[in-house]
């Protein structure tokens, strides 16, 4: 089945190597690849080049929405998965994936693994519902299923609708994709997925997590390596805009007394606690700078 595939680098060459390699060894035929260089320092481009996907080499680095977009512009297939270069397949299920996008208006989000193989919490409720409460409270895992697929829906078994997914991995339509942006080139980085899929939600489109795919997503560029206050004081101020102005004030109000809830729960229980101090020390520097 052909589809296409549009991947933003930005210094991904040795990411960019595996997740290609891995399209070689899992699928029939080639997809149709292309990257946008998006200010990389590295020879990213030349190994894409040298696979024989179609490179877009940005002005710069201009982030990743406007690179995504960039790259879109030049599909030719049907449907089109966005694709982060430190994924990498592990089997043929994205077929599946493209399968399911081709055949529904909707955005269709698989199961992502880390390199270890453990699940990563990548389907997500819609932010600002008051099951927050219960989640920030209780260990999901060990509620009965219904209720935990219903708080940390990454967890389910099923294909479900979801309030939004991690972009490592998306597939839809590539119209409907156009017609979404999919992303605003402003942003340059953060909350890109979770806007899509909210500003798809307001349009009749749900995200669809379908279990029965999974890739790795390592998480190279964004979630490995030193922790540093910055990149989490960003992300929060990111998060923070996205559900006012996709979600209105009442469900920014909740996501943020669940967020920190959650932040504070797990660190007093010592789970990630130099990590969830941070996350809570930039929910509080957000909501300072927009008082």
């Amino acid at each position: 089945m052909s589809f296409a595939a549009a991947i933003v680098l930005h210094n991904s060459a040795r990411e960019l190597t595996a997740l290609l390699e891995s399209i070689d060894a899992h699928l029939a035929a080639r997809p149709q690849v292309i990257c946008a260089d998006s200010g990389s320092s590295d020879d990213g481009a030349a190994v894409a080049r040298k696979w024989g996907a179609e490179v877009l080499v940005m002005d710069g680095n201009l982030g990743y929405g406007a690179a995504n977009n960039a790259a879109l512009e030049r599909v030719r297939e049907e449907v089109t998965v966005l694709l982060n270069p430190d994924s990498l397949l592990i089997d043929g299920g994205i077929v599946r994936l493209v399968e399911t996008a081709r055949a529904s208006r909707a955005l269709v989000a698989p199961r992502l693994l880390n390199d270890d193989r453990n699940v990563q919490d990548s389907a997500h409720p819609l932010p600002g519902g008051r099951d927050g409460y219960l989640a920030a409270l209780t260990v999901p895992r060990l509620l009965p299923t219904k209720l935990r697929n219903r708080l940390q829906p990454f967890r389910s078994t099923t294909r479900t609708e979801v309030g939004w997914a991690i972009g490592a991995c998306l597939a839809a339509k590539t119209e409907l994709l156009r017609q979404l942006g999919p992303f605003d080139p402003a942003d340059f980085l953060f909350a890109e997925d979770l806007d899509l899929c909210l500003r798809a939600r307001a349009l009749g489109i749900p995200t669809i997590f379908d279990p029965a795919v999974s890739l790795v997503h390592s998480g190279a560029h964004t979630s490995r390596g030193e922790l540093k206050q910055e990149r989490f004081d960003l992300q929060a101020r990111r998060r923070r805009d996205v559900i006012l102005q996709q979600l209105g004030e009442g469900a920014l109000r909740r996501d943020d007394r669940t967020q920190a809830l959650t932040f504070k729960a797990r660190a007093a229980l010592g789970r990630d606690q130099s990590r969830n101090k941070m996350l809570l020390a930039a929910l509080r520097s957000a909501q300072n700078r927009s008082s």
